[in-house]
């Protein structure tokens, strides 16, 4: 599988290449779709700009990203070529990250399912329901391919947009969690959370999976759970510690604290994007401004707890859920962060058979990601369309991305339903079942 990797590399870093050194390249940097007030590397800039001056780069309403990145780009702003390249990088990293990921979640679940088949625990009915080695061999390479050949992903890498690195942290921190390694787990989701507050959520996922390869129950009345949250607590929450004391000796003050975290939360910059924020806010009354400000910004926080209750047994695929939730209501959503979680539905193929609303969801998905410039074109150049035509394909694409999340959920949940209780369910006359799940 390493030749097929190895082309794939190839082809992704030949069409990044490309696109940089065409035309498009300026075009797309200016997309709202590919960049946000966070992301764009024109505020990076800026940002330099004002440091090499000797100000500080929050001393005004431009730079939003952290101490730390605008330090490393520091050293290779003057070297475009380089620059583009560590974006390139990043790219590869995630995808090598997501492949490795699969190479190692494979045989756990060779083992889950052998343990399971011998322990009788799946009706004769539901062994069709088993994954085949042969269906999952190609499986992290589609994975490695749905991220790296992805538009969104590409987009992002060429327009030199920071979510790509954010990515690659997070990707780092899956591969750790993957490979058991709890000091590195942690100081990778400390890094994602220094960056943009919402990967915090990924905490109870994380904590999930080490419990479960430990073999240390859910159990609140048991000092091994209590024991291991305080362990990894104290590690992420350590890291984050020595992240903030170091942005503050880089920066001699705290001036990025309100820049940065208080920037994500407030919501202060009203570009237009793909999120579900900058409109709303645009027509909000200042005096509701901060209730309605806290109901959206709970949404990313509020759905881990029960998520976590339900999937407790299932830490893989709640990770996937949180990062469709986290990239459907962050306050500054782009495309970059939309490819991350799509990249992990090669993972879920087995699910198909479940879905119910696949086809349309992926027609909606594709044709709001083709009129997105054409709304606005009409809104900004031609002056035939105006902010509600935006924002109602905007509100479209995030409603299609709550049903492509909710139906993989649904089908998750039965496909397990079908596992313990058979395929085809009877009623105690011995006529056919039907399940309903609500």
């Amino acid at each position: 599988m390493a030749a097929p990797l190895t082309l794939l590399l190839i082809v992704a870093v030949t069409i990044r290449a490309a696109l940089f050194r065409s035309s498009l390249a300026e075009l797309i940097a200016e997309r709202v779709e590919v960049v946000s007030p966070i992301t764009a590397w024109k505020r990076v800039v800026e940002g330099l700009a004002l440091l090499d001056l000797g100000v500080s780069p929050y001393s005004g309403d431009v730079f939003h990203e952290t101490p730390l990145i605008i330090y490393m780009f520091h050293f290779l702003v003057d070297y475009a070529e380089i620059t583009f390249m560590t974006f390139v990088f990043g790219a590869l990293c995630v995808c090598i990250c997501f492949f490795f990921i699969y190479l190692s979640l494979m045989p756990f679940q060779f083992r889950k399912q052998k343990f399971a088949l011998e322990a009788d625990r799946y009706p004769m009915d539901s062994l069709e329901l088993i994954r085949s080695p042969k269906e999952m061999y190609y499986v992290p390479l589609k994975v490695a391919m749905f991220y790296l050949l992805n538009p969104f992903t590409i987009l992002s890498c060429v327009a030199k947009s920071t979510c790509g690195l954010n990515n690659a942290v997070l990707a780092l921190f899956f591969l750790s969690t993957i490979k058991r390694n709890v000091l590195l787990s942690a100081i990778f989701l400390c890094l994602a959370t220094y960056q943009s507050i919402y990967p915090i959520t990924l905490c109870a996922p994380a904590m999930l999976y080490f419990m479960q390869r430990q073999y240390i129950p859910v159990n609140f009345r048991r000092v091994s759970f209590w024991w291991f949250i305080v362990q990894y607590l104290f590690m992420y929450l350590g890291s984050l510690f020595v992240l903030i004391c170091l942005s503050f000796f880089l920066l001699g003050s705290w001036d990025y604290l309100p820049s940065v975290y208080g920037f994500i939360l407030s919501v202060p910059d009203l570009t237009p994007n793909i999120g579900l924020f900058w409109y709303f806010f645009a027509e909000m009354f200042e005096h509701f401004r901060l209730f309605f400000l806290c109901v959206f910004q709970i949404n990313v926080f509020f759905y881990t707890i029960p998520l976590s209750i339900k999937l407790k047994e299932h830490p893989v695929f709640l990770i996937f859920m949180q990062l469709a939730v986290i990239s459907i209501f962050k306050s500054y959503p782009t495309v970059g962060d939309v490819a991350l979680y799509l990249a992990f539905l090669p993972v879920w193929s087995h699910l198909h058979r479940f879905l119910r609303n696949i086809f349309l969801v992926s027609c909606v998905l594709l044709a709001c990601s083709a009129l997105f410039p054409v709304l606005w074109h009409l809104w900004i150049y031609a002056g035939s369309a105006n902010s509600n035509f935006y924002y109602a394909i905007t509100l479209l694409f995030n409603v299609a991305q709550i049903l492509l999340v909710s139906d993989y959920f649904y089908a998750f949940l039965r496909r397990e339903h079908h596992l313990t209780n058979g395929l085809y369910l009877k009623r105690k006359d011995g006529s056919e079942a039907t399940l309903i799940l609500k």
